[in-house]
């Protein structure tokens, strides 16, 4: 007889959703959303519809392997978890030994984002000396672009939304990366209210809108600055508002927003200053207008301004102070657990090096003094997902680079280690997590045993603590105490939660208030001195007046989330294989038919894609969706193999967008 257990979708998706996994003979069957959860409301997207099929794939990974054949070829023995763990212990004793700890670096992001799994590697490596990963990947110039206005201001509650009157998905397709967002875009149109998308191209979600408004990539900064300087001039900003809570607005109205025309701003935007005009006097008139921003359109050279420019427009109309209006680049959940208690930055003596992320091919082949001699990978694909693929591959290829990999399935990554480490899926892991699109927690207990000999990010460093004779308390402690620990320390965030229904494995919602506005000066700050430039500005991206024809974007896929999913054929299937959308006049200027082999380049690399002709696409752009492993791509490389290290231009964050390549048959 089946049962149902509750558990937690771990990936890096804001939603954050409940599941209901249904278990017969020891095996998760099935997994439907969990209708109690207050945001998934029974609904999945169909990432995580099947969700068992990756639990119980057939190319799941059930015992340790040892490489026997040359790095990349995918040759291994297995061996026992005894021999995996001596074996590494050994050659880190020997590194440490002849480089010090900083030779060695691990690897990790959100391949789960439970709390403990996600970040049980922390408490060891600063133990061990190593050098620390700065784990900036993602959205780091989102933060800093939004905390130099806001400060520590929390966002509003994502269901404020479907309160407002003109909702604006500025820079993210929800339909593939928030798909529960879209019941706040359904609740405004059935209350008469608009839906607007700004974006690079027609992504699926531009069907749910009233309205797009295709940008040129790295724009979308100017079309705010356009706006404001629309508001100011014709008397649309909320004056009353601007006194009493923004520090700065006069200082922007004269020295910046002059140069904002609607004419300039046609020239950066691509759109023309007819309809800029028509936003600005919308969104100047709307009662509570809403922008849900996404992530994308900080992942350029200038992706923390651009977020400053855009955080700034609703102060001019007292958006912030409407119930229904704002702006949500994501909640801040961070305070709801002391997670210095787990981090344990004070076990490092003394602090090591930090090594961005993006730049790991820089790491692995230039670093020096010491140079990287070992890297450890857990829950992340580098092969895959860091920019410049090429360099990392060739880094990962040193044979005097000693890598272990903790994986669910021999990825590109885990291809070139010298030893493979089986890892659970999230069913059969204690966690606790917290959401960054909504405000919920949730705990969860494992729905069934681990797949084969397969464990724990926690269990695995546990293992290594012991092997290398580390006696800290924290090392001993099981997942479920360490959730025990960190929900023993009070927190004003839980502060009346139901803690009975989190113990049950059901979600709770956090206890969160604006108190005035989160900054130093208590108003928001269109006006900040801390910032190199106290005023928002419009930044250029790296490749503004770049030489090659097409910017490059590297889009989400709604049957990917990056390079995750890609063991299931079905989702794979759905994206028609790895394809590059190009505008239909492109294809025809450059000779190019509809689902043939071309060949995307640069000066990093070529990467072999399926053609779509499609008008989704504006000219001089094209799109790759998903970030697909090399064993079903059309060649040998994939996406990343275009992309490059440069950083954005706060928070250290990755440029994925900011590329350019050309086009050619294969």
């Amino acid at each position: 007889m089946s049962v149902i257990k509750r558990s937690v979708c771990p990936f890096d998706c804001p939603d954050t959703c409940g599941l209901l996994v249904e278990v017969d003979g020891g095996k998760a069957v099935a997994v439907k959303g969990d209708p109690e959860h207050p945001y998934t409301r029974s609904f999945l997207c169909p990432k995580m519809l099947h969700y068992e099929k990756s639990v119980h794939s057939p190319l799941r990974l059930t015992t340790p392997l040892k490489r026997t054949g040359a790095k990349g070829e995918g040759r291994f023995a297995p061996i026992s978890w005894q021999e995996a763990i001596a074996t590494i212990a050994e050659r880190w004793r020997g590194i440490i030994g002849e480089f010090g700890g900083e030779a060695i670096l691990p690897y990790s992001y959100a391949g789960t984002m439970g709390i403990v799994q996600r970040n049980a590697g922390h408490p060891f490596f600063h133990r061990l000396g190593a050098s620390r990963l700065d784990r900036t990947i993602c959205s780091p110039a989102k933060g800093a672009g939004w905390q130099a206005v806001m400060g520590k201001t929390p966002t509003p509650h994502p269901d404020t939304a479907g309160k407002s009157d003109l909702l604006i998905l500025w820079g993210i397709n929800a339909a593939a990366t928030s798909i529960h967002f879209m019941n706040a875009v359904r609740e405004v149109k059935a209350k008469g209210g608009e839906v607007w998308l700004i974006d690079t191209y027609r992504t699926p979600t531009a069907s749910a809108a009233d309205r797009t408004f295709l940008v040129r990539p790295g724009s979308d900064g100017a079309l705010a600055l356009g706006i404001m300087h629309i508001l100011s001039r014709d008397g649309l900003t909320d004056d009353d508002f601007l006194a009493a809570n923004v520090l700065g607005f006069q200082e922007l109205r004269q020295e910046v927003l002059p140069e904002w025309t609607p004419e300039q701003t046609a020239r950066v935007t691509g759109l023309p200053a007819a309809v800029i005009e028509e936003m600005a006097k919308a969104y100047g008139s709307a009662r509570a207008p809403f922008i849900r921003m996404g992530s994308g359109l900080s992942r350029y050279g200038n992706g923390a301004m651009t977020v400053r420019c855009i955080s700034c427009l609703p102060a001019l109309v007292g958006a912030y102070g409407k119930e229904g209006g704002g702006c949500f680049p994501d909640t801040s959940t961070g305070g709801a657990f002391a997670t210095d208690q787990l981090l344990r930055e004070d076990l490092m003596q003394p602090p090591t090096r930090i090594v961005n992320m993006n730049r790991l091919g820089h790491a692995l082949n230039e670093l020096a003094d010491p140079p990287v001699m070992s890297l450890y990978v857990y829950h992340s694909n580098p092969a895959a997902v860091t920019p410049d693929q090429n360099a990392v591959l060739k880094g990962l290829a040193r044979e005097d680079l000693f890598t272990v990999v903790h994986e669910r399935f021999l990825t590109d990554t885990a291809r070139h280690a010298d030893i493979v480490l089986p890892a659970c899926s999230s069913v059969e892991t204690s966690d606790i997590y917290r959401a960054y699109g909504t405000y919920c927690i949730q705990r969860a207990r494992p729905a069934i045993e681990p797949v084969g000999e397969s464990k724990s990010n926690w269990q695995v460093f546990s293992l290594l603590a012991a092997e290398l004779g580390f006696r800290e308390e924290i090392f001993a402690l099981t997942a479920d105490q360490m959730i025990d620990h960190l929900l023993s320390i009070p927190s004003k965030l839980r502060e009346g939660i139901d803690t009975g229904r989190l113990d049950a494995g059901l979600a709770v919602e956090l206890t969160v208030a604006r108190e005035g506005w989160g900054t130093p000066s208590g108003k928001i700050e269109i006006l900040n001195t801390q910032q190199p430039m106290p005023l928002p500005r419009y930044l250029p991206t790296h490749e503004e007046n770049g030489e090659l024809p097409f910017r490059l974007m590297t889009a989400p896929s709604p049957f990917a989330l990056n390079a995750t999913f890609y063991e299931q054929e079905e989702l794979r299937a759905k994206q028609g294989g790895m394809r590059l959308q190009m505008n239909p006049d492109d294809a025809r200027a450059n000779g190019l038919l509809d689902g043939e082999r071309v060949v995307a380049f640069n000066e990093r690399g070529e990467v072999t894609f399926l053609l779509t002709v499609t008008d989704h696409v504006p000219a001089g752009v094209v799109v790759a969706e998903g970030v697909w492993w090399t064993a079903f791509a059309p060649g040998s490389r994939s996406v990343n193999a275009l992309t490059s290290q440069r950083l954005t231009d706060q928070g250290g964050g990755s440029t994925f967008y900011d590329n350019r390549v050309d086009v050619r048959k294969e």
